[in-house]
């Protein structure tokens, strides 16, 4: 189990990385149909990291 400052710098990291691929996605669809073939890969990327992120402000907010 992560400490409450090691779960603060993991949260920052994966919000920073979160909000890198949620841009990325916004990218993608606005140049679409130019590289359609990317977005189911960078959408499993964003869901991933989207999900990491949850589980580590949870795991945060339950050590107090």
């Amino acid at each position: 189990m992560a400490t409450a400052d090691e779960l603060k710098v993991e949260i920052k990291r994966l919000s920073s990385q979160a909000t890198a691929l949620k841009m990325d996605l916004h990218d993608l669809a606005e140049d679409l149909p130019l590289g359609w073939e990317r977005i189911l890969e960078v959408a499993g990327k964003t869901h991933e990291t989207y999900e990491k992120l949850a589980a580590a402000k949870s795991e945060l907010a339950q050590a107090g």
